[in-house]
């Protein structure tokens, strides 16, 4: 059975409809990766999960409870997380302080400040460094680390790896199945179809909003998804 199910949805930004009909399911436990070239609408589904964006047609599902629509902290309350592109830290605030706020809502669960640091040990050591005065990646580990502490059972990772040196790409998708082994499902929207293909068990590519392609990640031939990928 989906832990969540989105079905149909259509999306939005004032007159701009940035998806069509767009369906995904994603079980309990389970890695599923979102690709598509900029603007096919990857980070626009993860807003629609995430309450930031309220869909006009179509149903999102969490635990059999409608929450298309509902608002984000709702939907946080819910369980689930997201680690928005860019980061979007809290710059006058310390490591630890960012991480904090994650934890504000006290869901019961696995994760904490020490589990945190666990995964990310470096942050345990710039913990009262001002987050800005941080590596690009190790910015990219708080807001991850952010994310976790409200325990959620869904995360939302949207383009984790924009902008880093493939080694602190591969340092942090090396530390995700950290994430999943505790039962966290993951949704990542990716750019970079090689992590994704890697890290996900199903694979979904958005083009031009609509779902072009889908399927199993070890099944899916690099023709089929480059054709999906870029629309030829």
């Amino acid at each position: 059975m989906a832990e969540l199910s989105v079905t149909g949805i259509d999306a939005f930004y004032g007159d701009f409809q940035a998806l069509f009909g767009v369906s995904l399911n994603v079980a309990a436990g389970e890695v599923v990766a979102v690709i598509g070239a900029n603007g096919a609408g990857k980070s626009t589904l993860l807003k629609s999960i995430a309450g930031l964006i309220a869909p006009r047609a179509g149903t999102i599902a969490f635990h059999n409870e409608a929450i298309g629509g509902m608002a984000a902290h709702a939907v946080v309350r819910r369980g689930i997380a997201l680690v928005p592109e860019g980061r979007r830290l809290f710059p006058s605030l310390s490591v630890e302080e960012n991480l904090l706020i994650g934890g504000q809502l006290g869901r019961p669960g696995p994760w904490n400040l020490a589990r945190v640091y666990t995964l990310f040990p470096v942050l345990a050591e710039r913990k009262a460094a001002p987050s800005q005065s941080l590596s690009g990646g190790q910015q990219q580990m708080v807001a991850i680390g952010r994310a976790l502490m409200s325990n959620p059972l869904l995360l939302l990772c949207d383009e984790i790896s924009l902008g880093l040196a493939p080694i602190v790409v591969r340092d942090i998708y090396a530390r995700l199945p950290m994430v999943s082994g505790e039962g966290t499902s993951l949704i990542i929207v990716e750019q970079d179809i090689v992590q994704a293909l890697a890290a996900a068990r199903r694979v979904y590519c958005l083009q031009e909003g609509r779902v072009a392609l889908s399927g199993e990640a070890a099944t899916l031939t690099r023709e089929a998804i480059s054709a999906a990928y870029f629309g030829v």
